[in-house]
């Protein structure tokens, strides 16, 4: 079990999670939990339990954020004075949130190098959203049914757009404007597109 963060947009592409550091700077490998006999062993590599209170659980030095594609966060040093007997989910929940901003800030980055999308347009879709929405409150089948229409209408923009972009585009490329990585990317051309993703 670890604590991780997805974007709406971006998906797996840039899930985030809260690393653990040691005294020596190294990231804290995942801890076993021996629960007797049986093949499976469970384990956690949540921020939490790294409080150094038990002999193979070692104590955090820092909590970083890590991103899917590779971005590292700054290093937030744990104070253990103020920590002191307290757990750490409660002592350290500030220092894990620092993460989350950290991270936060990432995926606004990442989506001001991805491909502009006309603001007209993108105004256009919030406000559809939330007409919809407003009109669940009056009949959900009837919203149920317009999204319906609008994946409907994604599925028939999106058939000639992932086609034309597989054919001026590389995959990198593409994976670029979207925010994406070169295996999503190519992912969503080919359902777009209607091709086989193994082609």
């Amino acid at each position: 079990m670890e604590e991780s963060w997805t974007d709406d947009e971006y998906g797996a592409s840039h899930e985030g999670t809260v690393k653990v550091l040691l005294d020596d700077g190294s990231t804290a490998e995942p801890v076993y939990f021996d629960v007797g006999s049986g093949g499976y062993v469970p384990s956690s590599s949540h921020w939490s339990i790294y409080d150094g209170r038990s002999p193979n659980t070692p104590r955090a030095s820092a909590f970083r954020a890590t991103c899917a594609c590779g971005w590292v966060g700054a290093r937030h040093a744990l104070d253990w004075g103020k920590v002191g007997d307290q757990p750490l989910h409660t002592a350290a929940a500030a220092d894990a949130d620092r993460c989350l901003t950290d991270w936060d800030r990432h995926i606004v980055e990442v989506g001001e190098t991805t491909v502009p999308v006309p603001e007209g347009i993108a105004g256009l879709l919030d406000k559809l959203e939330a007409e919809i929405e407003r009109y669940a409150e009056e009949s959900p089948v009837g919203a149920v049914k317009l999204a319906r229409r609008m994946e409907i209408s994604a599925a028939n923009v999106g058939y000639w757009a992932a086609r034309k972009a597989r054919g001026a585009l590389s995959t990198e490329d593409v994976a670029a404007g979207l925010g994406l990585s070169a295996g999503q990317a190519a992912s969503l051309l080919a359902r777009f597109g209607r091709w086989s993703p193994y082609s």
